[in-house]
């Protein structure tokens, strides 16, 4: 008569058979904790088991080491053994093409997230439209002459630049007395000593004191033609 199902030794028959390696009283009593089974009542059931003959069971010294019965399993002959192998290579062959479908389907799932919903396009082109709107406009002011800054900002502007400008003039005069004082009776090649220093003049960083000026002055006459 087969154990019932819930019954201690149903579950560890059925543990042993599903497992089937050597195992000891200890292996299984740690296994099947979630059963709230005993190690003592665990022990009791593989003896009573091997005893009925429905495991197997080996001594060494002290220690039971308990097997499922090999009879009741169906072991395959060499030439099953072979067509398994050659079913499971076309299997494992199948896997990987699988594996490759499933990444180009998952690259092609990126660029549809990437692209943009139909909401955001029409987002997209309403901003767009406005700010083409905004620069029509401002540019139908400036083709109808109308100043876009105010004359108090321009003299403002203006005033910081002539300021600047002087102190460029100014330091650039105090550089040159002092170079010309330092350099006068120096025994130095004075292109080799200003490179040893590191100095730089306008020129050598491309910026002229005298184009900086006229552009003040042009500004100035482009207002007074207005």
């Amino acid at each position: 008569m087969a154990p019932k199902s819930d019954s201690t030794e149903a579950i560890v028959l059925n543990y042993v058979n599903e497992q089937n390696r050597p195992l000891n009283s200890q292996n299984v009593a740690d296994s099947l904790q979630k059963f709230n089974l005993k190690k003592a009542s665990i022990q009791k059931t593989l003896d009573t088991l091997a005893d009925s003959g429905k495991i197997s069971f080996k001594e060494y010294g002290k220690q039971k080491i308990y097997l499922a019965r090999q009879a009741q399993f169906n072991i395959p002959n060499n030439e099953e053994l072979a067509s398994m192998k050659e079913e499971n290579a076309k299997l494992q062959e199948q896997l990987e093409q699988q594996k490759k479908a499933i990444t180009g389907i998952e690259g092609e799932i990126k660029i549809l997230q990437s692209n943009l919903t139909l909401e955001q396009i029409y987002g997209k082109e309403e901003k767009l439209r406005k700010e083409v709107k905004e620069m029509e406009d401002k540019l139908v002011k400036l083709r109808g002459g109308v100043t876009l800054v105010r004359p108090e900002e321009k003299r403002a502007v203006e005033a910081i630049y002539s300021e600047k400008m002087s102190q460029w003039r100014r330091r650039r005069r105090m550089f040159k007395d002092l170079w010309d004082a330092i350099t006068e009776n120096s025994t130095k090649d004075v292109k080799e000593f200003k490179e040893e220093l590191g100095i730089e003049y306008d020129e050598d960083v491309g910026v002229n004191l005298q184009s900086f000026s006229e552009l003040l002055q042009q500004g100035k006459k482009r207002a007074r033609g207005q």
